[in-house]
């Protein structure tokens, strides 16, 4: 299965840091069984990042962002996310939040949503290597999954009773 990966960061477009995470989150997305096509960044604010949404969704069955969902005036990914999606995923979110809550307590800081549009799954992630990784490693597991179901791909829930 293939999945884009879009770092949200205005430092890093205006090549003030360098993308950590994205290639980190690109990394783990290969141990779980995916794909990565694309790695992108785009700037902070709603315009860049639903713009960098759509241009995956439909095209790859996962996307997953990094950056943008903490506190700061300019982190508005989880609302570009939310303009795109039709149903939110809540699930991974809280598990996200919970399992990094043990963690740091910063983890409640995160605002990432997820949800679907059509047959793409869409997963915010924090912003920070550490925070990225942790969060991805909490619903990587259940990733497959997931895309599986909403791509309406075979599986144990919908194989024929006897």
């Amino acid at each position: 299965m293939k999945a884009a990966v879009l770092t949200v960061s205005d430092r890093v477009t205006l090549g003030e840091a360098v993308d950590r995470s994205g290639p980190a989150v690109a990394e783990m997305l290969e141990v779980f069984g995916f794909t990565v096509v694309a790695v992108e960044v785009v700037p902070d604010g709603i315009a860049p990042v639903v713009a960098g949404l759509k241009r995956w969704i439909g095209e790859v069955p996962l996307v997953v962002t990094t950056g943008g969902t903490g506190f700061s005036p300019r982190d508005l990914t989880p609302e570009a996310t939310q303009a795109v999606i039709e149903r939110e995923a809540p699930g991974l979110a809280e598990a996200m939040r919970a399992a990094t809550f043990g963690t740091t307590p910063h983890g409640m800081l995160s605002r990432g949503v997820c949800g679907m549009v059509g047959t793409t799954l869409v997963v915010n992630l924090p912003g920070s290597v550490k925070g990225a990784t942790e969060s991805l490693e909490v619903v990587g597991p259940a990733l497959t999954h997931a895309v599986e179901l909403l791509g309406a791909h075979p599986t144990d829930h919908n194989a024929p009773t006897l």
